[in-house]
C-alpha cells in the first residue's frame, strides 16, 4: 500500500480520440483533461459514448486514432496496472467475500499477515464486515457492487473508473457506495464516474463532462454546468428533454 499519496490525483489528457463502426462516428473527442481534484462524473444520453469513453481512457479499446495519456505517459502496463475499473454489472469470483480480496492482495505482493490486515481495513469500509465468509456470488446488488469497488481499491489505484455503479440500486445502497466514493477521492483517487443521475453528479462532482452524439458539449465545474449550462444539449439533457 502506498505511504505517500500525491497532493493531486493522476492526470488525464485525451487528444484526437476518434471511434467510427461502419461509417457512423461513436466517437470524437479532440480534447479533454481531467486534471483537478475531486470526481468526474460523465452526463448524457443513452448512446452519447460515456462508457465508450470510459473504456478508452481505461485502454481496454483502441481508438482508430488518437492519444489518452496519463500524467503525460501513453497508456503502457506501467499506466493501466495503477487503474481500476468496476462495471455497471461486476463479475465476482466464486469464493467469498474476503477470498476475492485476498486474491487481489496477493497478486499485489502482500505477505498473509498484511493481506488479513488490509482485508479487515477494506471490508470494515465497505460495511461487509459480517459477509467476510459468505459467498460474494450470493450477495445482495447493493452489496456486489461494494464488494468489486473494495476489490478494485484493494489494488491501490491512482485513478478509479466507475460505469454506472448504483444505476440499479435503491437510495440506501447507492448513498453507501457514494460515501465510498466520496473518502477514495479525498485519498487522492482520481474519480471517473458515468450516471444518469443528476442528483447524483449534484452530491459528487467536482466537474463535469457532457456528452452527446459521441462528443464532448460541455465540461467544466460541475456547479457552473448544472446551474448555468452553456450549450442547448446540456440544457436540454438536464431540463429532461430529449437530445437530438
Amino acid at each position: 500500500m502506498r505511504d505517500l499519496l500525491p497532493e493531486m490525483p493522476s492526470a488525464l489528457d485525451v487528444r484526437d480520440l476518434h471511434i467510427s463502426r461502419k461509417g457512423k462516428v461513436l466517437l470524437d473527442v479532440s480534447s479533454l483533461r481531467l486534471d483537478g481534484p475531486g470526481p468526474t462524473l460523465i452526463l448524457g444520453p443513452n448512446g452519447s459514448g460515456k462508457s465508450l469513453l470510459l473504456r478508452c481512457l481505461h485502454g481496454l479499446i483502441s481508438p482508430d486514432r488518437g492519444e489518452v495519456t496519463q500524467d503525460g505517459l501513453p497508456l503502457g502496463a506501467e499506466q493501466k496496472a495503477n487503474q481500476a475499473m468496476v462495471f455497471q454489472n461486476p463479475v465476482l469470483l466464486r469464493r467469498s467475500v474476503s477470498a476475492n480480496l485476498d486474491f487481489v492482495l496477493k497478486r499485489q505482493g502482500l505477505n498473509r499477515v498484511l493481506r488479513k490486515q488490509r482485508i479487515t481495513e477494506l471490508l470494515a469500509e465497505g460495511g461487509l464486515e459480517d459477509k467476510a465468509r459468505q459467498s460474494a456470488r450470493s450477495l445482495s446488488g447493493g452489496e456486489a457492487q461494494r464488494l468489486a469497488i473494495l476489490r478494485a481499491l484493494a489494488s491501490e489505484p491512482e485513478t478509479l473508473f466507475l460505469d454506472e455503479p448504483t444505476s440499479a440500486l435503491d437510495p440506501g445502497a447507492t448513498q453507501m457506495i457514494e460515501r465510498m466514493v466520496l473518502r477514495a477521492s479525498s485519498r487522492g483517487v482520481r474519480i471517473v464516474m458515468v450516471t444518469h443521475d443528476i442528483g447524483q453528479a449534484r452530491r459528487l462532482a467536482a466537474d463535469i463532462v457532457m456528452m452527446q452524439g459521441g462528443q464532448i458539449v460541455e465540461h467544466g465545474a460541475a456547479k457552473k454546468v448544472l446551474d448555468a449550462p452553456e450549450s442547448d444539449a446540456s440544457r436540454r439533457y438536464l431540463a429532461g428533454g430529449l437530445v437530438v
